[in-house]
């Protein structure tokens, strides 16, 4: 469920067919709709079309007539507008009116923008820019601009510095949106083009924006244009009509993934919500008893005439529970919740409506809010949490050790904190588990949970196949069932899986998680190596993080980019320190290849670690805090 084909904006805007009338409380599975309905709503308003006419472009320059500006809206593939040659070389649409942007798509031929910045405007003269691009490789790009604001009549291309010798050359600019339904005195689908929000998202993709873009595929089936939630019960998606509204009716057109039971409710403030409807019993256990195999499932559309009408400004689904798949019969399996299009019916409403501003920079100089240089006799229980396998967490990533509350794993030393490894044959039971290693891993969470900051620590790791510790910071919320990972985010400031000559970083949450991770891998200069003291920093900010080895910038991540490429931002919240030292598991073995005789941890390592002496030292952890 990651893929798929939307509608463009104005092509598609002519073809949009809203709804004249709905009939009372019905529930439809997909091509189940009453004959003198059908022609209303069965209806493919998901085709792709080009957005804008070829007249309405123009640019700074063309390298020849064969590459004028409006080529590239033309519809075909094949032809392709390519700039002079200068790296602030520009090309901009006329859209008509003013409209929503969703997103836009760039298909790059061989000529690309390494730099460049995606800008929008009323007028024409004075530009807002909605996207930076720092790192361009060409090919086919898609930004998505949830959760901002970017409306305009005027969209541009701005190129800072081209990827080669010659222009800037696209063969495709498309973008996608639509007008806002306005004020409405007659009854209107008030929610068309309005911003929607949700508690979480899967990925880009699949964000709150597509429940209000009038796209729908007429089977109700497919990946296309729909938001879907994680993997969660508990998930929301909601829409801001712009103004108290008189509420008569909702549709919600679901993709297979519908909610088998759920609320609708509506609020004045986005705070406070009533509940106006809610599917009875009967409802829920036929939509309960629905389970197919994912591949023969369709969607449905929910008719939901209320049974008095509602005002509110606001309009939420809350999923109550998930429907269920086979995986394969007679095991099921659930997915999150995927919706295609919410529209709520009535009168009233404002185009005004519009997403808040984003998170601006924090402002202030740094301040010390965490020391600990471990000199004393013992860990300082006060800061830190010492985490026990099978108490305050169980096996992860097929790591084959226990970690447990021994000074003989975790000390202080020379003033240093020691994290040891430790092999003694099935000695160790936790968890309901036998371990044949124990090892160290502490962390701050209820001691100190923070938000934003610069967090850094001065470490020596240990070299060889398997051995794995890292510093890194997990979201304080990854224990709440209605979060968890990696909706809670985690932050690896430092990984390092044995090899001498590099460590790692990486970001996880929604749509970015495990082997899809945001990351980067740096290699030390000069020679260096992991068994040397290096220090490992991370800046985290409202509107990014940046990582740090040696004072040395290896991987920055943009709210910006994260969310317009890849998923949702989840870097808002408190999050804690962690230190630990894994023996073997899906990081290593993912390198290494070792199955035997522990998953990425090879005899020779295991040797090592019965030897003694395998173990990360760490100098000092401290957080700096803008205040």
């Amino acid at each position: 469920m990651s893929k798929r084909t939307p509608r463009t904006l104005l092509t598609a805007l002519a073809a949009l067919t809203l709804l004249a009338g709905v009939p009372a409380l019905t529930s439809t599975p997909a091509g189940a709709a009453p004959a003198a309905e059908a022609a209303a709503w069965d209806t493919d308003l998901a085709a792709a079309a080009y957005a804008a006419n070829p007249a309405a472009v123009t640019a700074s320059g063309s390298e020849n007539g064969g590459t004028a500006p409006g080529l590239a809206f033309d519809g075909n593939a094949g032809t392709r507008w390519s700039s002079n040659f200068a790296d602030d070389a520009w090309i901009r649409v006329d859209l008509g009116q003013r409209l929503r942007i969703d997103r836009v798509a760039l298909d790059w031929e061989a000529a690309y923008g390494k730099r460049y910045v995606l800008e929008v405007s009323d007028n024409g003269t004075d530009w807002r820019t909605f996207h930076t691009e720092t790192a361009g490789t060409g090919g086919s790009v898609t930004f998505h601009t949830y959760p901002k604001e970017v409306t305009g009549r005027h969209l541009r291309l701005r190129g800072l510095e081209r990827g080669t010798a010659w222009g800037y050359s696209l063969y495709s600019f498309k973008v996608y949106g639509g007008a806002p339904a306005p004020a409405s005195t007659t009854r209107t689908n008030l929610a068309l083009h309005h911003p929607a929000y949700a508690n979480f998202y899967q990925h880009a993709g699949t964000s709150p924006a597509f429940i209000t873009d009038g796209g729908r595929p007429a089977d109700l089936r497919g990946d296309l244009s729909r938001w879907s939630s994680d993997w969660n019960t508990d998930r929301w998606v909601s829409v801001d009509l712009g103004a108290p509204s008189v509420i008569d009716t909702v549709e919600l057109y679901w993709e297979a993934a519908y909610a088998v039971d759920y609320e609708l409710q509506v609020s004045d403030d986005n705070r406070t919500w009533r509940t106006v409807y809610r599917p009875s019993a009967t409802e829920v256990a036929a939509r309960r008893a629905d389970v197919k195999a994912p591949g023969d499932a369709a969607g449905r559309r929910d008719t939901v005439r209320l049974p008095q009408p509602a005002t509110g400004r606001y309009v939420r689904m809350l999923g109550k529970e998930r429907r269920s798949f086979y995986n394969p019969a007679p095991y099921t399996a659930q997915f999150g919740y995927s919706l295609y299009e919410f529209e709520v019916w009535g009168t009233g409403g404002s185009a005004a409506a519009a997403y808040p501003a984003l998170p601006g920079e924090q402002q202030g100089t740094y301040r010390t809010t965490f020391f600990d240089d471990f000199t004393g006799t013992s860990l300082d229980r006060s800061k830190w949490r010492v985490v026990r396998t099978g108490t305050e967490m169980g096996p992860v990533n097929g790591e084959s050790q226990a970690y447990v509350d021994s000074p003989d794993n975790i000390r202080t030393e020379n003033g240093n904190l020691v994290l040891r490894a430790k092999y003694c044959k099935g000695c160790t039971r936790a968890g309901g588990g036998t371990y044949d290693f124990t090892s160290g891993r502490i962390d701050t969470n209820t001691r100190f949970d923070f938000t934003y900051g610069r967090v850094s620590a001065r470490m020596k790791l240990p070299v060889g196949d398997g051995f794995w510790p890292a510093f890194w910071m997990l979201g304080s919320n990854v224990d709440n069932p209605s979060v968890s990972w990696p909706a809670s985010g985690e932050t690896d400031i430092m990984e390092a899986i044995g090899y001498a000559d590099w460590t790692s970083t990486a970001l996880h949450g929604p749509g970015y998680s495990a082997d899809g991770n945001i990351g980067a891998r740096q290699t030390f200069p000069g020679g260096g190596r992991v068994d040397q003291w290096h220090t490992y920093a991370v800046e985290w900010t409202p509107t990014a993080l940046r990582f740090y080895v040696d004072d040395r910038l290896v991987q920055q991540t943009t709210r910006d980019t994260l969310e317009a490429t890849r998923g949702q931002w989840v870097y808002d919240h408190d999050q804690y320190v962690i230190l630990n030292l894994a023996l073997g598991g899906a990081y290593p073995a993912g390198w290494n290849k070792v199955t035997t005789p522990y998953w990425g941890l090879p005899q020779s390592s295991v040797d090592r670690i019965a030897a003694g002496g395998v173990q990360a030292e760490v100098d000092w952890v401290r957080v700096e805090q803008k205040g």
